[in-house]
């Protein structure tokens, strides 16, 4: 649980530098790039110290650039939705995950869903809606895009579910980087500008928290068991808000502070739920090595 709170403050952190550097003149594909390029010389020199680049041998480099694809549309949705809003808001609309995972499992796999998680999908919705209230509190679009990165994460939580099976999390994390660093690239040339230090300084700690955050996650998962570890990742809430007022003086409407606890309460009822069903926990916010995406 150590560990999951500490993958959460990087990844928090990680967010933030984001939202910041994209106000501070960098453009946002750019910042994409930057955070999935210098995942892979990291990892690389990482595994290479360890003598243990083995542990990146795949035979499904196709499954792997479909999940790397999907991932790259589910960052620009979960990195593009604290761009638009307040930290908080965004954090807490994020949260959905295991909302959209328990729909997904239902159409997509077939699986049978219960009262008590068709209860909580409910319960969940009730506070998006007091959360993005109709009354010009939040823009519609940037409340959409902060729903679609959790309905992105939860779509990608089946492939990487599959992935699973035959990888390790350590090679996913690095495939889905290496082979979405080369898509966002093209967008380079349109977007890409002469960075003062400054910048470059950010583009480099987008790099490294992004990074240390997955290996963060990763070794939550190994050293814990998925029910109890993922809990922690409700605490981004806190950093979130704490950033936000830190940095850009944003403080959580109202209505926040009514929403969150309903989609919080029924993130946190179908891990129970699952639990006690004994299956696999779904994936929240911060549980996939795309982070989230």
């Amino acid at each position: 649980m150590a560990l999951r709170l500490a993958a959460v403050a990087v990844l928090a952190t990680l967010t933030m530098a984001v939202k910041y550097t994209v106000g501070r003149g960098v453009a946002f594909p750019e910042v994409l790039f930057w955070r999935q390029f210098l995942t892979v010389p990291i990892l690389l020199a990482w595994l290479a110290w360890r003598r243990e680049t083995a542990r990146l041998r795949t035979k499904r480099l196709p499954s792997h650039f479909r999940r790397a694809m999907m991932g790259a549309v589910g960052m620009g949705f979960t990195f593009g939705a604290p761009v638009l809003l307040p930290l908080a808001e965004s954090t807490t609309l994020g949260f959905t995950t295991p909302i959209f995972a328990v729909i997904f499992s239902a159409l997509l796999l077939k699986e049978k869903v219960g009262p008590w998680r068709w209860t909580a999908v409910a319960v969940g919705f009730a506070g998006v809606l007091v959360i993005a209230r109709p009354d010009g509190h939040l823009p519609l679009f940037g409340s959409l895009v902060g729903l679609g990165a959790g309905l992105m994460v939860a779509l990608i939580s089946i492939q990487v579910r599959d992935l699973t099976r035959t990888d390790e999390p350590l090679s996913i994390v690095f495939w889905f980087a290496a082979l979405s660093a080369p898509v966002l690239a093209l967008s380079l040339p349109f977007v890409a500008k002469s960075h003062t230090a400054e910048q470059w300084a950010l583009l480099g700690a987008i790099g490294v928290l992004g990074c240390v955050g997955q290996l963060f996650l990763t070794a939550s998962l190994r050293y814990g068991q998925v029910a109890s570890v993922i809990v922690m990742d409700y605490s981004a809430l806190a950093w979130a808000s704490f950033y936000g007022w830190a940095i850009w003086g944003d403080v959580p409407a109202a209505s926040t502070w009514f929403g969150a606890p309903l989609i919080l309460a029924a993130g946190l009822l179908i891990v129970w739920r699952e639990r006690v069903l004994g299956k696999t926990p779904v994936a929240t916010a911060g549980t996939l090595p795309a982070e989230q995406g």
